[in-house]
């Protein structure tokens, strides 16, 4: 049975999805202008691992979203 995310984890888990999206964004923007063929397809398979991280934090939270108390607590 899932236990209700305490604050803290919270935190962590919103810090970690901004870092995965400032990642997507540099292997995006990597890909698309490296010069190097391989260097490219490098970040755009490090893209597709950023965006699976993203989507897995993503997951954890609307799984736990129904555990969220109504109100803030005190």
């Amino acid at each position: 049975m899932l236990q209700p995310l305490t604050a803290k984890e919270l935190e962590y888990i919103a810090d970690s999805l901004s870092n995965e999206e400032l990642l997507m964004k540099q292997c995006a923007c990597m890909s698309t202008s490296a010069g190097n063929q391989a260097l490219g397809q490098t970040a755009s398979r490090f893209l597709l691992g950023h965006q699976q991280h993203y989507q897995t934090l993503l997951n954890c939270l609307q799984q736990h979203q129904g555990l969220a108390p109504s109100s803030p607590q005190s």
